[in-house]
């Protein structure tokens, strides 16, 4: 009994001590409410300044609505993502600011996909045409941030840091011994000799055809990558090529020898570099502005701000970012329900004149793909719509694009993956044999449990869904040769899933011109035959008091489960999203692409 009330007592001290913690949680909650309340207030910057730009945290679309994004609280702080949009527009605004003296690139491990560090590389290229000076510092440079990077005046790297220049490469992830284990089977159902989303579910290995296309993707980027640091650096373009293809460059001082940075400097050095270009004393602090803070400066460009209330004319800009599911989706993904709103809004709204779709998308559902196109559809009917792709508009990400007016991509955009699939489990052999479970049962019909995962399927079953992806994939060809003007026949033959780059593209007619989305914007008020404008962005980002209920607490398990597993954490998503292909068909990119 002694023993019983010790436990009862330790339970109600414990439900105290949960209690205190709970209402700390919520007054952090409140504080940081409180305190974000007046974040946007303006921020002034000094003269004589420096902009700041570290592009080590994630970079999105649209820089998240999140008033706690700064606040060591439940991973929250993890959330330091700025928008390209933001990123954009400071580079442009710090262009004609007369307090900013030039731009500090510090950084490292740069995740942006490459069409997004395009943008960025272009929008600094443009800065230098004001005359103001790009200063590049890393202790390692990764390819991806080297690429960036050579656009600067001058590049430099800590002398004992580490300098990648090795060529690119892509590795897929392949299940099927792990599915075999357990006892599963993956049936498939697709069309498209490329269509390798597949592959990982049923084969060991890269399949010939899947090899041929990464191949000539892959060489296509790196051709592109090369080129354009041969351009900004005033090297020859086989020589970087011996350079990576012989592992020239182990140290920094090779990469200072044979011309890709300009100096080996620990940081000290560089702030004294900074302080004399900016007229700073060498004992007093550098001015800086970083460019989550410059987005909150002032700015004389009206341009540039964003007004959905003052002006007639009106170029709305809807960005369709992630993957393609039905209903709502959220701030990651493209919810078929949210998108065909925004796009019916712009539709129905007199004052847009004209309508900008950004797409940053591998695919996804079918369906959902077909219900966001025929909205983009009823607009070209009304009014020019022009597609912005991003690092990605393939597979459905292409098919909700293919009914504008014209698309623009970027060089390194991954676009095409014209095809469809579907993947049913056969989970007979897990639960039978691994697990001792038996099913058993009647039906009123031969079909009547089709899709069943306790059995395989049966020849006229397998027969009935390759018939189900085929017309699919005829709709998706269909839709593509209408939206293009080609034969259904031509897309066919440059279809079949293959995987091709806004480069590539633009030779088989699959996009109008490479660009970025301010050549897209620019595009649209042509067509609209408008001079000024105002932009509007469209969906509504949603608050933080509107994820609080649900969202809110996806997001920061998503965190803690990425901070655990790293770089493992793709092939988490890689398994997890088998789960996601096995509910509709899928119009997708191979969801593991990654290449490094």
């Amino acid at each position: 009994m002694k023993q019983f009330f010790k436990f009862v007592l330790a339970t109600i001290v414990g439900v105290i001590i949960s209690g205190i913690i709970i209402g700390v949680v919520g007054a952090v909650l409140v504080i940081g409410l409180i305190a974000s309340a007046g974040s946007d207030k303006t921020v002034d910057v000094s003269p004589n300044s420096i902009l700041y730009m570290s592009l080590k945290n994630q970079i999105t679309e649209r820089t998240p609505n999140n008033p706690l994004a700064g606040l060591d609280f439940l991973g929250l702080n993890e959330d330091k993502s700025i928008g390209l949009n933001d990123i954009l527009a400071d580079i442009k605004k710090a262009k004609t600011d007369d307090n900013i003296k030039g731009i500090y690139l510090d950084e490292s491990y740069m995740t942006a996909g490459q069409a997004t560090t395009e943008e960025i590389r272009n929008a600094l290229i443009d800065f230098k045409k004001s005359g103001k000076f790009i200063v590049a510092y890393a202790e390692v440079y990764t390819q991806g941030f080297y690429y960036l990077a050579s656009v600067a005046d001058k590049v430099y790297i800590n002398p004992k840091g580490i300098f990648e220049f090795h060529g690119f490469s892509s590795q897929t992830t392949f299940l099927k011994g792990a599915l075999d284990k357990l006892g599963i089977e993956a049936q498939i159902i697709k069309v498209g000799t490329f269509k390798s989303a597949v592959e990982p579910l049923f084969l060991t290995k890269m399949s010939d055809a899947n090899k041929l296309q990464v191949t000539s993707y892959l060489g296509s980027l790196y051709n592109h990558f090369l080129t354009g640091i041969s351009k900004s650096r005033g090297l020859n373009r086989d020589s970087l090529f011996s350079y990576a293809d012989n592992m020239r460059i182990q140290f920094p001082e090779d990469a200072y020898k044979l011309k890709l940075v300009d100096g080996l400097k620990y940081k000290d050095e560089i702030l004294n570099d900074l302080k004399r270009r900016t007229g700073t004393d060498l004992k007093d602090d550098l001015k800086s502005v970083d460019l989550r803070d410059y987005a909150k400066s002032k700015s004389d460009d009206s341009d540039d701000k964003e007004d959905d209330s003052s002006s007639k004319n009106r170029i709305a800009i809807v960005y369709a970012s992630g993957d393609i599911t039905g209903g709502d989706g959220d701030d990651n993904s493209i919810g078929s329900e949210t998108i065909s709103k925004a796009l019916r809004k712009a539709r129905l709204d007199d004052k847009v004149k004209a309508v900008v779709l950004r797409v940053n998308s591998p695919g996804g559902s079918s369906l959902a793909s077909d219900v966001i196109w025929r909205e983009v559809k009823l607009i070209h009917e009304k009014k020019p719509i022009i597609v912005s792709m991003g690092d990605y508009a393939a597979s459905g990400g292409y098919y909700i694009s293919c009914a504008a007016d014209s698309i623009i991509a970027q060089p390194n955009t991954i676009t095409g993956s014209i095809g469809i699939f579907a993947v049913l489990p056969n989970m007979q052999k897990l639960f039978n044999d691994k697990l001792g479970v038996t099913f058993d049962g009647v039906k009123t019909g031969k079909y009547a449990d089709l899709g069943d995962i306790s059995r395989p399927l049966s020849p006229e079953e397998h027969l009935i869904l390759q018939n189900s992806v085929n017309r699919g994939y005829d709709e998706f060809t269909k839709a593509v040769a209408d939206g293009r003007g080609k034969t259904q026949a031509y897309i066919n033959s440059i279809g079949q899933g293959r995987v091709w780059t806004g480069e590539q593209a633009l030779k088989i007619g699959l996009v109008d011109r490479l660009g970025n989305i301010n050549d897209a914007i620019t595009s649209a008020a042509k067509k609209a035959k408008i001079k000024t404008y105002n932009i509007v962005s469209y969906p509504e980002q949603k608050s933080f008091f509107n994820k609080v209920g649900s969202g809110l607490s996806a997001e920061v398990q998503t965190r803690m489960v990425k901070n655990e597993l790293g770089e493992n954490y793709r092939v988490y998503q890689q398994i997890k999203g088998i789960t996601q292909m096995m509910r509709t068909p899928q119009a997708r990119l191979p969801y593991d692409l990654v290449i490094k």
